[in-house]
């Protein structure tokens, strides 16, 4: 069996989009329905989108202040605990991942074989045309690739946000904060202190598509800084609000330092930068 968890408090237009990408490679899809004052039908709006599909199920529903990445981060681990000895996904709405060879069996199965219990991921930023922050169509038949047809790294250098992620892993394994790293033995696996850990798939990684850069993204990423607390990370906020506000609002798709590439279809081969990139991100 293999699960996939998420916790969606905002990005409703995405979820259409994400049970179609996922529904290809899980069997299971857990939501935890995260509300707060400013989303307060959440609920309801996902048990419509969801109500025509058997295979997922609202697992948890909690009322707590916005943006708390921490509280969120609990909730992955508490929910998965319950099967520990299983496979499980783990996305928030906005992050779709592709698999080596396309195929998220295969690297279960060699995992498994290998008795490696992690599989790691790293960020390809997803933008619209000309660098925009677009609209999402939420009709499937338009597909989120199609219509973020962009791929690089930006988010990091323009706010020094973490661009490792656990993609996949056992329902035991404890992930820190934003689902970044693992916690092994006590120690957390960045950089020397544990990617080699044998727990973890030293060949294969997860491309993890950001599709964070919507139309709506600008004035969450303004309320997240104006938070003003270390639980929402609202430091890195700030510094992404002032580096796009510099840039008025528009990605330039030609820096080289941001390496795009036009891949406007779901296929892990597509974006030939990639071992370039995931390198980089495991040596920050």
């Amino acid at each position: 069996m293999i699960r996939l968890i998420t916790v969606i408090g905002h990005g409703l237009d995405l979820l259409p989009h994400f049970i179609k990408h996922y529904s290809d490679y899980v069997d299971e899809i857990h939501i935890i329905i995260y509300e707060s004052p400013i989303n307060p039908n959440i609920k309801k709006q996902v048990r419509e989108i969801i109500k025509d599909y058997s295979n997922i199920k609202i697992v948890e529903t909690v009322f707590e202040e916005e943006f708390r990445w921490d509280y969120v981060t609990f909730l992955y681990n508490k929910n998965k605990k319950e099967y520990p000895d299983d496979w499980w996904v783990i996305a928030d709405i906005d992050e779709f991942h592709l698999y080596p060879f396309n195929s998220l069996k295969k690297i279960i199965k060699e995992s498994t074989k290998n008795g490696w219990d992690i599989i790691r991921g790293g960020f390809i930023d997803r933008i619209g045309n000309h660098g925009n922050f677009s609209k999402i169509d939420t009709n499937t038949n338009r597909l989120i690739w199609s219509q973020f047809p962009n791929g690089g790294f930006f988010r990091y250098p323009l706010s020094g946000a973490c661009p490792n992620k656990i993609a996949v892993c056992k329902g035991y394994v404890e992930l820190t904060s934003g689902q970044h790293y693992a916690k092994i033995g006590g120690d957390t696996t960045w950089r020397w202190q544990g990617w080699n850990h044998p727990l973890i798939n030293p060949k294969h990684h997860i491309q993890v598509h950001h599709f964070k850069w919507d139309s709506t993204a600008i004035e969450r990423i303004k309320r997240v800084a104006e938070t003003q607390s270390p639980f929402s990370f609202s430091h890195e906020y700030a510094l992404m609000y002032e580096s796009l506000k510099k840039r008025k609002f528009k990605i330039n798709i030609k820096n080289k330092e941001f390496m795009f590439e036009r891949v406007p279809l779901g296929d892990y081969f597509l974006y030939k930068k990639w071992d370039y990139l995931i390198n980089k991100i495991k040596s920050i």
